[in-house]
């Protein structure tokens, strides 16, 4: 007789996002598993995704219309993104 295993799907935690940096500017936002749309407090659009990795942290990539780009990485405490200028911006999803 033949087993299969079923496989998992490692989905990204979905909810609400909410992010700031040190001078105190926000983004916030929803996400629905790998999808993430943020708006920023000057109004632009942050689209991006989250992966899962293998050793369960999570990945976070965002850009918006001008090509900016802000990446980080996710672990049991919280989120920590750091942008193209060397602003880390800090987070949460609930």
């Amino acid at each position: 007789m033949v087993y299969r295993r079923k496989q998992t799907r490692r989905t990204a935690p979905g909810g609400f996002h909410r992010f700031q940096n040190a001078s105190n500017q926000s983004v916030y936002g929803f996400g629905d598993g790998d999808y993430i749309r943020l708006r920023d407090e000057f109004g632009q659009i942050w689209r991006g995704s989250a992966e899962r990795e293998q050793d369960n942290t999570v990945r976070y990539r965002f850009r918006d219309e001008k090509g900016h780009t802000i990446s980080g990485m996710s672990d049991s405490y919280g989120i920590i993104l750091r942008d193209e200028k060397g602003n880390s911006w800090r987070g949460f999803v609930d």
